[in-house]
């Protein structure tokens, strides 16, 4: 059956979205959105502090939005991020979903009705999906729950917090080794800790450090 999830074939490369300033990038759409929010900072770290800001996230995700997309204002951005979150994290817990991140996530899906259909595809007949609106906010914000329940039903398996205890950063593992967010940022200084560790040629430990834009 076809589902308005985008490929993530289409996904930001981590070079783009690091450039931009989010620290994690080319995940599913729900984790890029989810990670826009630092939660071991106290207060917790708002990489959407603003309009412009939550603008310059979803034109950095327009390869993977439908055709008409546009970008859904700061407050319903945030508010679909909060469900997303708050069911991830109640996997990774091994916890009950709230009962208000469901409905706000089941309400941003159903935002954007639409419905499978046949198309032709490069080998032949293939599934695919027509939206059934032309609010251009709903379809990001559709998408993106679709790309949510997509993870929650279908990858969870999968579903990692960074090893690095000074970052929140969520992520779907592509192998049992991975570990850690990025390669070059929390990956890096888990390296760069092993090898001081080995060498005992820096006094003191580094502590630890969150996975923050520079």
């Amino acid at each position: 059956m076809a589902t308005p999830t985008q490929s993530t074939l289409a996904a930001p490369t981590l070079a783009d979205a690091q450039a931009a300033g989010f620290p994690v990038g080319g995940e599913p759409l729900a984790l890029d959105l989810a990670d826009t929010l630092i939660t071991v900072s106290d207060p917790p770290l708002d990489l959407l502090a603003d309009d412009a800001r939550a603008r310059q996230f979803w034109t950095l995700q327009r390869a993977r939005l439908p055709a008409g997309a546009a970008a859904p204002d700061l407050a319903a951005t945030r508010a679909l991020r909060g469900a997303i979150r708050a069911l991830l994290e109640a996997r990774l817990g091994a916890r009950e979903p709230s009962p208000d991140a469901l409905d706000t996530l089941n309400a941003a899906a159903a935002s954007a009705p639409g419905s499978p259909r046949l198309v032709v595809g490069v080998g032949g007949l293939a599934a695919g999906w027509r939206w059934h609106t032309e609010d251009g906010q709903a379809l990001s914000l559709a998408t993106t729950a679709s790309s949510a329940i997509d993870v929650l039903t279908g990858q969870a398996e999968r579903l990692r917090r960074c090893a690095n205890p000074g970052c929140s950063m969520l992520f779907l593992a592509d192998s049992a080794r991975r570990q850690w967010c990025t390669p070059n940022i929390c990956g890096n200084r888990a390296r760069v800790a092993r090898h001081y560790r080995r060498h005992r040629t820096a006094p003191g430990s580094m502590g630890s450090a969150n996975c923050q834009p520079a």
